[in-house]
């Protein structure tokens, strides 16, 4: 279309993926939801709410009882309380979250440092902002930062970093000293910190994620984004937060009130009393998950795709080298229509991809029987 706002996006490739899985019935390992129940609990508490008459407009940053526990959650797994008036929005999933963020405080000609590969809803909102998208890439072997490279790509004209801990599509993680590392480049800068931590709770091996809102020096500048869909296997409901200083939450929630106003009422009182009875589920997420990816790995063993190593997320990446020479692409509309199984190709995460590089994304958030099926299509590649 002549005049295009957004001339490089076309349909997400998770719904293009996922409609070609429908129409081959191919077992959808690509887009990343989980296909099995919400917890018990947080269906009856929904149901109470609504049955209990919450059905109209929530406040707009979100109901008192949900921003109290989420600071209580913070403190408990943190060691940060933030305020709850001043510096909590609960936002109608992540991604809006995200673009809430980066239209509180990018401004047209700015520039916004992203890490390659990157979530495909940071761009098209850096876009929308006016601004550019700076891509710096990972390490294509193990997704680390270069932050020396992070460094150099950093002009007057920054407005703003983005990351992304664990990582969507790889699991790798950023550790104690990457926050002081960061902290050390952006400390005599005015540029803002995007934390995508949606995955924070999806961790293994015994590992810490290290929230941005563990590092002091870092939450001043920060935005910090979490996703109650990710945590609570409910990625229909979109619901998440963002935690931010209260300057810059009164920013994010200028955009926020033009935005959606507020976010679905009655789920809101469900996270309240999730948070507050069941922190159990939580901080028992990582052993979940890990039983999941241990099987899913044993699994993949044996086949001819190569499994990486997934420290975090639900999300297992797969060299196919040895399957085939088609770019990931082509790959993953073989891979479904052929032989039954929907993969998610990593270029879309990239604004330039790694010359050579042959690696899928699978999603181990399902079923064992989901699991189970795919692995027995898989075998035969």
């Amino acid at each position: 279309m002549p005049g295009t706002k957004l001339p490089k996006v076309g349909t997400t490739i998770f719904t293009v993926m996922s409609q070609l899985a429908a129409e081959h019935g191919a077992v959808n390992l690509g887009q990343g939801f989980p296909d099995f129940p919400v917890p018990g609990r947080l269906v009856d508490a929904l149901d109470g709410a609504m049955r209990g008459g919450h059905n109209q407009y929530a406040p707009m940053t979100g109901i008192p009882a949900l921003r109290n526990a989420i600071a209580t959650k913070s403190e408990r797994v943190y060691g940060h309380r933030p305020d709850a008036d001043a510096e909590i929005t609960v936002t109608s999933g992540a991604t809006e979250a995200i673009f809430n963020a980066i239209h509180a405080v990018v401004r047209a000609g700015d520039e916004v440092v992203v890490l390659d590969p990157c979530y495909d809803c940071y761009e098209p909102a850096i876009d929308l902002a006016g601004a550019r998208a700076v891509h710096v890439p990972l390490d294509p072997a193990t997704f680390a930062p270069d932050w020396q490279r992070v460094r150099d790509a950093i002009t007057p004209r920054t407005r703003m970093l983005m990351i992304n801990s664990p990582h969507n599509p790889s699991g790798a993680m950023l550790s104690a000293r990457d926050m002081a590392t960061l902290a050390d480049i952006l400390r005599e800068t005015g540029v803002f910190l995007l934390s995508d931590e949606v995955y924070e709770h999806i961790v293994f091996d015994g590992a810490r994620h290290e929230s941005v809102l563990r590092h002091p020096e870092l939450r001043e500048r920060a935005f910090v984004v979490s996703s109650f869909g990710k945590t609570y296997h409910c990625t229909g409901w979109k619901v998440g937060y963002c935690i931010a200083p209260p300057a810059l939450s009164a920013e994010f929630r200028k955009v926020h009130q033009y935005n959606v106003f507020c976010t679905f009422a009655p789920a809101q009182h469900a996270f309240a009393a999730m948070l507050d009875e069941a922190p159990g589920h939580y901080e028992q997420l990582g052993a979940f998950y890990q039983a999941k990816r241990d099987r899913f790995r044993t699994q993949l063993l044996g086949t001819r795709l190569q499994p990486l190593p997934v420290p975090g997320g639900y999300f297992q990446l797969v060299d196919y080298s040895a399957v085939s020479d088609l770019d990931d692409a082509a790959f993953c509309r073989w891979l479904t229509i052929e032989k039954g199984v929907a993969a998610i190709p990593l270029s879309p995460f990239y604004e330039t991809p790694p010359q050579g590089q042959r690696l899928a994304r699978l999603c181990f958030a399902k079923n064992e029987a989901t699991l189970d099926a795919a692995i027995e299509r898989l075998a035969k590649l």
